[in-house]
């Protein structure tokens, strides 16, 4: 999942950016070295443990790794560099943009394939990648049988799920309290007139939320309604934003931005960020999600596909599990990695989530976006 940046706490000067980890279009070399052990995190070792998958005895490696991800990819640096230095690779990060940019560069480059190992495709995109075979099948030792069963895109092992969450229309609750009106719950309730004028999403056709809220509303109104309660939401003074960060920091009366707007499409974990002396004052609507999950493969023809499996071992180890809340906003898919205490408290999960399967995105997804754009953009 992209579209992930978070405006930094008062108390955080440097919590909204992306750390120096962040990546861009283009390469990023790790120096194969012993870094500085990793900062503790709740159920964390110090280090990330040696990976000790066994590797599949035909397959090939190399003494350089190709990681290739989205443009949201993070990870403490002495993380990445405890990987690099126990497993004695050159690491390289290639990051070639959003879920769906990922995909569709390996997709196109599949007969000279980007790198060796793929993190971020997402159940939006998983069935484009399984449909063109631009992974191959891998069962990680790190997963438990429960998690592999729960979050698995198909049954061919090809996309072992490492992180999920639930994208979520977001409300500035003081706003709502200041003016005694009740705070939406379901998405029939955005429609309803005593909300005109207050909600603000990101397009689907430019946005990874975006995308994932207009499957939601696929999946909750049907084949033959979802059109028509789009259409209901532009009546009532809905406004589409390019991207998250101009709906959530620009346009959001509840963060950073201070805009007109106290609904906005973002995250259930966003209101984690907005914690001020011990209290949130936005809210995730849960009867409003969408459950998006973010997965890891061995890319087909990679030079190093040892070097490919134990980086997906990485990336599901205690260590990196803990750490990806912090650094990515999305749940370790390992149950048991502890979560930091402000997300026990004020960013749970969904317990009705929508969801759809791969196959059936993958069937809808570009005559939705399409549809979706007569109907709302014109």
């Amino acid at each position: 999942m992209t579209d992930r940046q978070h405006p930094g706490r008062p108390t955080s000067p440097g919590w909204g950016r992306r750390t120096a980890m962040l990546l861009v279009p283009g390469l990023l070399a790790l120096a194969a070295c012993t870094g500085p052990a990793a900062t503790p995190t709740p159920a964390a070792s110090d280090t990330a443990p040696t990976p000790t998958t066994s590797p599949t005895p035909t397959a090939s490696e190399s003494t350089t790794l190709t990681v290739v991800t989205h443009d949201s990819f993070a990870l403490s640096q002495e993380l990445l560099d405890e990987f690099a230095a126990q497993t004695g690779y050159t690491v390289t990060y290639v990051a070639p943009g959003d879920a769906g940019s990922l995909t569709n560069q390996l997709v196109l480059t599949k007969d000279s394939p980007l790198g060796d190992v793929v993190f971020g495709i997402d159940n939006t995109f998983a069935g484009r990648a399984l449909d063109e075979d631009v992974v191959v099948p891998y069962v990680a030792e790190a997963l438990p049988e429960q998690e592999a069963a729960t979050f698995a895109a198909d049954d061919t092992h090809r996309l072992t799920p490492i992180d999920f969450g639930d994208v979520c229309i977001n409300a500035d609750l003081d706003w709502f309290a200041e003016r005694g009106l009740g705070v939406p719950t379901t998405l029939e309730d955005l429609a309803d007139p005593a909300y005109r004028d207050l909600l603000v999403v990101s397009s689907p056709a430019t946005s990874s939320p975006g995308l994932a809220f207009l499957i939601a509303t696929v999946e909750s109104q049907g084949e033959d309604g979802y059109l028509d309660y789009w259409q209901r939401l532009r009546d009532n003074g809905l406004l589409v934003a390019q991207d998250w960060t101009e709906a959530y920091t620009v346009q959001f009366s509840g963060s950073s931005g201070r805009g007109p707007r106290p609904l906005v499409l973002s995250y259930a974990t966003s209101p984690s960020f907005e914690v001020v002396d011990g209290a949130t004052h936005t809210g995730a609507l849960l009867g409003t999600c969408f459950r998006q999950v973010e997965y890891a493969g061995v890319i087909a023809g990679a030079q190093n596909e040892i070097g490919a499996q134990k980086f997906i071992e990485f990336l599901l180890s205690e260590a990196v599990q803990a750490d990806i809340p912090e650094q990515m906003y999305m749940y370790p898919v390992q149950r048991s990695v502890e979560l930091p205490a402000e997300w026990v408290e004020f960013a749970p999960l969904a317990q009705r989530p929508y969801t759809m399967t791969p196959e059936a995105i993958t069937e809808g997804r570009d005559t939705w976006i399409r549809d979706w754009t007569t109907t709302v953009i014109g």
